[in-house]
């Protein structure tokens, strides 16, 4: 067999022995979803309930876990295989016969329990290869409340069974096989193979041009070059980590070779990449999972998550900029740097795919899933007739995004499974709505509280946990407070996803900064401080958006267009105040009162024209400060 690589959190690459099975099995995964997704099965006929589609991806899934990620050698070799083949044929086994046993699971049939009870302890042992420590201990402490919370004092008031809780938690709608699992398998999957199809027909290659063409020149064009680039390609993978991965190959030794230290350019990369988990129009699985939770359409998602990812960017932004000004950083003068309109002249079949999906999503109403492969067949005709920089896809190229993606599928699927795990938990027990209550109570004290603590859960949770993961956990456990306590439900789920996507990049565990740092070779908590420093903005953000929700387009036009001024004025401030440097450098009490400003001119007012009016003072007497200093005095330099 051919042999293939494979990495997770903590680990070296490696490779195993199963690679030959593992394409075979993930190909046809990937064959499986699209046929899901076109509606194949019901054209042709077939009357499938949707849990045995969701069994039978869960089976290639757990399958595959346990060949890309082995963990026994010598005599105990076989154990990995064997494992694979528990999982395959325990979730194979519901997707064949779920319409019997469906109506038998109240009485806990023997085979039901059995199924149920190899299925959970496989898909919590995936999830610790695949993703580590982190949800896995979650998963198990959920579980664990589920069997004894009854004897605890802030615990349920009844007994499960333990035998009933396992066939609920895996086997019931509500549980494993439901909400997550279900997004995952539809709609997700699609965006997978669409990003997997543009790596393989060479996209990647465009995205770095267009990068360089639109910002290279510029001072601190190293830097930029990266944070655009990660923009664009993280807008389609959607995987914080898997763009470190992709874009660091080449954006890392680029800003090296520019002057930037290792942390900091790691920092820079981590930053980027993250950011494209809330990146319009494809973004992370999150996304897909918040329309499904608020019941809204993933356009309208889209739509929230515009004005939030264009002020992180900026931030970030702003801050490689005020850097380059104070220490003169510029591109390498042997970059070559091809002109803008050449680069889309060659590579507009990269484009078209995204204007295809745009107008499937919004102008044709499509499913999610349907857009996107409508998007990936144009995207692939495309490739095979129009070649980029002289070179031609060919049909071998774009055949491997099948397997690609069924492999790039395998952690989501099961982080899904586990999330589920956890709802089904929330759901028998009784806990989240205990929880809500409880919440609730504390927001009538102080909503700023609650907020806080969302905050806090969310970067503890996300610590070592994927995203998809901590914002499933947060909406499920937090998400019904924050909408309860009167805020509007997108920019309550927003603010969830945003606190989880930044988790990634905050120490002392932040996945995205730690990859980056290795492919740099900087000290991870070095590089996850200094990504820290220069995101510090980001964390303002989402409280923003709760008070002002026209920044998740939830206002009207004119109070849209004003909240959006005052936060890129703000944002703006803030990274001068932070850095020390915006058109020249500040001195110490300068910065001082510019953060003060920034706060005043970003932060909400319920005061009717008296807030607007603040807003606007803060901004204008931030200008003042800015472009003309002779009015106050500078009593220190940069510091």
């Amino acid at each position: 067999m051919t042999a293939m690589t494979f990495s997770s959190p903590g680990t070296p690459r490696r490779s195993t022995p199963y690679g030959l099975l593992t394409v075979t099995l993930a190909t046809i995964m990937s064959l499986c979803a699209i046929l899901q997704a076109l509606d194949v099965p019901q054209r042709l006929g077939f009357s499938l309930y949707t849990e045995q589609y969701l069994a039978a991806i869960l089976a290639f899934a757990l399958g595959m876990a346990f060949l890309v990620a082995p963990r026994f050698t010598g005599r105990l070799r076989f154990l990995d295989p064997t494992l694979a083949l528990a999982g395959f044929c325990a979730a194979g086994y519901i997707a064949l016969s779920y319409p019997t046993i469906v109506n038998e699971l109240v009485y806990r049939p023997v085979d039901g329990l059995v199924v149920s009870l190899v299925i959970g302890l496989l898909t919590i042992e995936a999830v610790r290869r695949l993703t580590g420590p982190g949800l896995t201990v979650i998963v198990a402490l959920f579980l664990a409340y589920g069997l004894v919370g009854y004897l605890l004092p802030f615990g349920m008031t009844r007994q499960i069974l333990w035998d009933r809780l396992a066939i609920y938690v895996v086997m019931d709608t509500n549980g494993l096989i439901g909400l997550p699992l279900m997004v995952t398998a539809s709609m997700v999957f699609s965006f997978i193979f669409l990003g997997q199809l543009l790596v393989s027909s060479g996209g990647s290659a465009f995205f770095n041009d267009l990068a360089l063409a639109l910002v290279g020149r510029s001072r601190g064009g190293a830097a930029k070059i990266a944070v655009v680039s990660s923009f664009l390609f993280g807008s389609v993978s959607g995987s914080a980590v898997a763009n470190v991965a992709a874009s660091g190959g080449v954006t890392l030794p680029l800003m090296r070779r520019a002057g930037y230290k290792p942390h900091m350019a790691a920092a820079i990369e981590a930053l980027a990449s993250t950011g494209g988990q809330l990146a319009p129009p494809i973004m992370g699985a999150a996304a897909f999972l918040m329309a499904e939770f608020l019941q809204i359409s993933f356009g309208t998602v889209i739509l929230a998550a515009v004005i939030p990812s264009l002020l992180y960017y900026l931030a970030i932004f702003f801050y490689i900029d005020a850097h380059a000004a104070a220490n003169g950083m510029s591109l390498p003068e042997d970059v070559e740097i091809r002109p803008l309109r050449r680069v889309l002249a060659d590579g507009w079949q990269f484009v078209a795919p995204f204007a295809i999906l745009i107008f499937g999503l919004f102008g044709l109403n499509w499913r999610p899933e349907l857009a996107a492969l409508a998007a990936a067949l144009a995207l692939a005709v495309l490739a095979l007739v129009l070649p980029y920089r002289g070179k031609r896809s060919h049909l071998g190229d774009l055949l491997r995004a099948f397997p690609d993606a069924g492999k790039g599928m395998i952690e989501i699927v099961i982080i899904a499974a586990a999330a589920g795990m956890v709802i089904g938990v929330l759901n028998i027990s009784g806990l989240a709505f205990s929880l809500t209550l409880n919440l609730v109570a504390m927001a009538e004290g102080s909503l700023m509280l609650l907020l806080i603590i969302a905050a806090l859960v969310s970067v503890v949770l996300g610590m070592g946990m994927p995203t998809v993961g901590v914002y499933v956990l947060l909406a499920s456990l937090i998400g019904p407070a924050l909408v309860q306590a009167g805020i509007d439900p997108i920019a309550a789920h927003m603010f969830l996803l945003y606190f989880g996507m930044l988790s990634m990049i905050t120490p002392p565990v932040a996945l995205a900064s730690f990859t980056a740092a290795t492919m740099a070779g900087a000290e991870a908590m070095k590089t996850g401080w200094q990504a820290f420093r220069m995101g510090w903005v980001a964390y303002l953000i989402p409280f923003v958006m709760v008070f002002e929700p026209g920044l998740v387009m939830q206002a009207a036009p004119a109070d849209i267009i004003w909240q959006l001024i005052g936060a890129l004025v703000g944002v703006w401030f803030a990274t001068g105040a932070i850095y020390g440097y915006l058109t020249r450098s500040l001195g110490l009490m300068e910065r001082v009162l510019l953060g003060m400003i920034a706060l005043a001119g970003i932060l909400p007012f319920s005061l009717g024209w008296g807030g607007y009016l603040v807003n606007l003072l803060a901004i204008c007497v931030g200008v003042v400060l800015i472009f003309r200093t002779r009015l106050i005095p500078s009593l220190s330099g940069r510091s």
